[in-house]
């Protein structure tokens, strides 16, 4: 989900990485590292200090690398070197990117923070350091913890990659409401280890201290390696009473908690609208049967339900919502297991359906939620295409009705489509990611919605003594969560009233509390609380994030509006935000750019695939400079002279990658595939008559990859050629230019073929698969072709790859498993064993870790 949206995430995480950047590891030694973490009030106040030595005899390049919360916003960061200190100066994105521009021309890179886990980015940033010298890397962030399921949660995954002289984590936590409860955890604890934890707690605060000595850090006496691998966990809940909640009030401003406990389960009418669109062929859709199966297990007996299945076709599995009886989910439940995955994504005609089944409905209970949660992996390709209109017609349809919740499955749906649609519509939009635990992935974001308790919620603050109020109207809450109101208050008052009016199961609620302004403030000075203006500074940080929130659904000229009030606040309290940069300043006048991504920006993950490994980045600082290059393709060239010297490097870089990626439709399996030839004018790589589609290839001179790509279509008689350094269409005997630049896309006769920049090219026809090429930038370009939608080629698809999705099979012996690392594969009747091995993927970030693939050299 793009940052914009506040998730009903209630998780604080942080991920310390600090890479080794040369061969040997007695030459950048990180001889101190301290986390530094400060909640007060569910505020998060962390600050990372790492200090490194450079022990050889001649420069080597340090790298500073930490993973923080998707919602966790940047304030500071600073690199102190010889006595000089290098902060990062703040700036509004467009005025950062045109200091970068200026600096880029110079040869300088840019994207110090990346997108990396479902909960994380990373900020990146590396500096030479001279011989026998030091240098200290500070960053420090700010995040409001979500309750989550009753509790929070702070989780550091700790990754030093080596021993450390003086390795420290602080955790204070103060919450004056009271501690009920507070546990720590760890994956990678022995018995030495937990000599070196501690826990004081009282009745409000708590000190969480880590600090192993070197030689509790070893996996043994006799190596040098750390045991310091893992998740580093801290839950917690506050205490609470029967009330309207608790107001906490400091210099002026306020914030108030509201999560009602013991609370009737309000029943709930759920449609679950789910893909069976070709593209949810093989894990995807066994991941969402189980997910489906289990789920149904969890609906209450006062619960109504119903199911919608689509992909060109919309199939409701009844016309009307049923009970959720024994009788009714096992009825369900040997529906769901029959879910096969074929054909294309009508998603506007399965969200009408599902509005459709509700407005019907009859004898459900009178206060209840009724709910839509749609699951979808790919875009609209059948019935309506254009997503603006769909948002419409929903929109429409619902008109504040029900809430809508889009869960996207995978990275080839569009997020921004599917998140603007949630938020327009009372709900919230998550993406789930293609790994192993996809379907608790489902179920887990089905248990955060699964128990709502109050609908209609409204927080009343006297209008003429609060100002700034972020959002007070709720539309659900459910069990475990929590709602979080702040302010600033204008008049000098002796006592904050507040009234809140909801709708519970059994009647309309109405809670009041006052607050006395003098006692409240004088709590935080009497506890000297542990850092001053939090609550301003929560405020603030909860304000942009509604703001940034609320531009997603908002017409043009209002977006503009709430994007310049959340741009200001950004500037005033130094956060890096989606609408500003960090500026990061380092010796010889250099600069680089930490730019806040987005969940919709977060199109290609990297992943460690089972017995993978990651590899140590190293080298002189040339050569980190030249692989940064490599994985970020920020630098369009290199000079003549590096081209030459680093020629055999950049082959052994680039032979990593397969000329091309197959993932079969029908098995859960993918074939890196090599050409042994050179020369050729042309490789016919694929012709499906069918389908109209034919695609050609040439290699380039004297070289193993692909530089150029012909597409061709029958209907519209149209020809794409793709190059690494420019992209043609022909037409009707007319002829029009793409280019690699920037981003764009053109339409001919339903025809879409759309640019991303310095990325890829994808061209789309309805009902047809897509083709999608990457351009993957080294010091010598290459083209990488993959197909989107395979599921669609016909049995008649011919050619080098096209033999491999109409014919191939992996022979059946006893080493078919994910573990086995050679295999028997069948294509047009002659055998071959394959083995696997571990590929770079470059439909992935370049810099992402290998992937696990079936490997195959064939001659054309």
């Amino acid at each position: 989900m793009e940052q914009r949206t506040l998730l009903a995430l209630m998780v604080f995480s942080l991920l310390i990485v600090i890479a080794e950047t040369i061969d040997q590891k007695t030459d950048i030694e990180i001889y101190s590292l301290h986390v530094d973490c400060k909640v007060t009030s569910r505020f998060a106040h962390t600050v990372i200090t790492s200090r490194i030595v450079n022990r050889a005899n001649e420069s080597r390049e340090a790298t500073f690398e930490v993973e923080i919360p998707k919602t966790a916003f940047i304030t500071n960061f600073s690199m102190s070197m010889d006595g000089e200190v290098y902060p990062g100066i703040i700036k509004e994105k467009a005025a950062a990117q045109k200091e970068y521009d200026r600096a880029a021309s110079q040869g300088q890179s840019a994207g110090l923070v990346k997108i990396t886990d479902r909960k994380l980015e990373q900020f990146h940033v590396s500096v030479s350091v001279a011989a026998a010298s030091k240098v200290t890397f500070e960053l420090t962030y700010e995040e409001l913890l979500k309750r989550q399921l009753g509790k929070y949660e702070l989780l550091i995954k700790v990754q030093p990659k080596q021993l450390v002289k003086h390795f420290q984590i602080d955790v204070h936590i103060f919450e004056p409401q009271g501690i009920h409860f507070l546990e720590t955890d760890s994956t990678f604890m022995t018995n030495e280890l937990t000599e070196a934890l501690t826990k004081v707690q009282n009745e409000t605060k708590a000190h969480i201290l880590f600090k192993p000595t070197l030689d509790q850090q070893k996996k043994n006496s006799e190596l040098d390696e750390t045991l310091l691998n893992g998740d580093f966990v801290v839950r917690y809940d506050v205490k609470r009473e029967a009330t309207a909640g608790d107001i906490q009030i400091v210099n002026g401003y306020f914030v108030h908690y509201f999560a009602p406990q013991e609370m009737p389960v309000l029943p709930k009418n759920v449609i679950f609208v789910i893909d069976r669109s070709g593209s949810m062929t093989g894990r995807k859709i066994e991941q969402t049967r189980d997910a489906l199966l289990k789920i149904l297990q969890d609906l209450r007996p006062e619960d109504h339900f119903g199911f919608i299945t689509f992909n060109n076709k919309v199939v409701e599995w009844k016309s009307s919502l049923l009970p959720a009886t024994e009788e009714n989910v096992a009825s369900a439940a040997a529906l769901v297991q029959t879910l096969i995955a074929r054909g294309g994504t009508d998603i506007n005609g399965a969200l009408l359906a599902a509005v459709g089944v509700l407005d019907k409905a009859e004898q459900l209970p009178e206060r209840s939620v009724s709910m839509i949660i749609l699951l979808t992996d790919g875009q609209p390709t059948s019935g309506e295409r254009s997503v603006e209109i769909i948002q419409e017609n929903v929109q429409k349809a619902i008109n504040g009705k029900y809430a809508l919740f889009c869960l996207g499955f995978g990275f080839d749906v569009s997020y921004k489509f599917l998140e603007k649609m949630a938020l327009s519509n009372g709900g919230i939009a998550r993406r789930i990611y293609e790994n192993a635990d996809a379907a608790l992935q489902l179920q887990g974001f089905y248990q955060e919605v699964a128990t709502p308790v109050l609908m209609q919620i409204e927080m009343q603050y006297p209008e003429n003594s609060v100002e700034g109020l972020t959002k007070n109207n709720f539309k659900l809450f459910f069990k475990g969560s929590e709602i979080t109101v702040s302010g600033k208050i204008s008049n000098k008052l002796d006592l904050l009233p507040v009234e809140i009016k909801a709708q519970s199961h059994t009647s309309n609620l109405t809670l009041k509390e006052e607050a006395n302004v003098k006692e409240k403030e004088q709590v935080f000075q009497n506890q000297r609380y542990i850092f001053g203006n939090f609550i301003e500074r929560l405020w603030a940080y909860l304000t942009i994030q509604q703001l940034l929130e609320e531009a997603i659904s908002a017409q043009e000229e209002d977006q503009k509006a709430l994007d310049a009030q959340a741009l200001d606040l950004s500037l005033r309290y130094s956060f890096v935000t989606p609408l500003t940069s960090m500026v990061v300043t380092k010796p010889q006048q250099q600069e680089e750019l930490a730019n806040k991504p987005t969940e919709a920006d977060n199109e290609k993950p990297s992943s460690l695939p089972a017995g993978g490994s990651r590899r140590v980045k190293g080298g002189s600082p040339a050569a980190r400079r030249r692989s940064e290059i490599q994985t970020r393709g920020h630098r369009k060239m290199l000079s003549a002279v590096s081209r030459s010297r680093d020629a055999n490097r950049a082959q052994a870089i680039a032979d990593e990658h397969p000329q091309f990626l197959l993932q079969l439709p029908t098995q859960n399996e993918r074939i890196c595939l090599n050409i042994p030839t050179r020369g050729q004018t042309s490789v016919p790589l694929l012709s499906d008559p069918e389908q109209g589609l034919t695609v050609t290839g040439k290699l380039g001179d004297g070289r193993n990859h692909f530089v150029q790509f012909d597409i061709t279509y029958v209907n519209p008689p149209v020809q794409i050629q793709v190059y690494t350094h420019t992209i043609l269409l022909s037409h009707d005997k007319k002829n029009s230019q793409l280019s690699w630049t920037k981003s764009a896309s053109s339409t001919i006769q339903g025809l879409t073929v759309s640019v991303e920049k310095e990325r890829s090219v994808t061209a789309s026809l309805p009902d047809t698969v897509t083709v999608k090429i990457s351009l993957v930038r080294f010091p010598d370009d290459f083209l990488g072709l993959y197909f989107l939608n395979s599921d669609r080629f016909s049995d008649k698809v011919t050619g080098v790859l096209g033999q491999f999705y109409s014919k191939a099979q992996f022979g059946s012996h006893s080493n078919n498993d994910q573990t086995a690392v050679e295999r028997l594969l069948r294509v047009y009747g002659s055998e071959q064993d394959v083995s696997r091995l571990y590929k770079k993927d470059y439909r992935l970030e370049s810099d992402s870790e290998p992937v696990s693939c079936w490997s195959i050299d064939l001659t054309p």
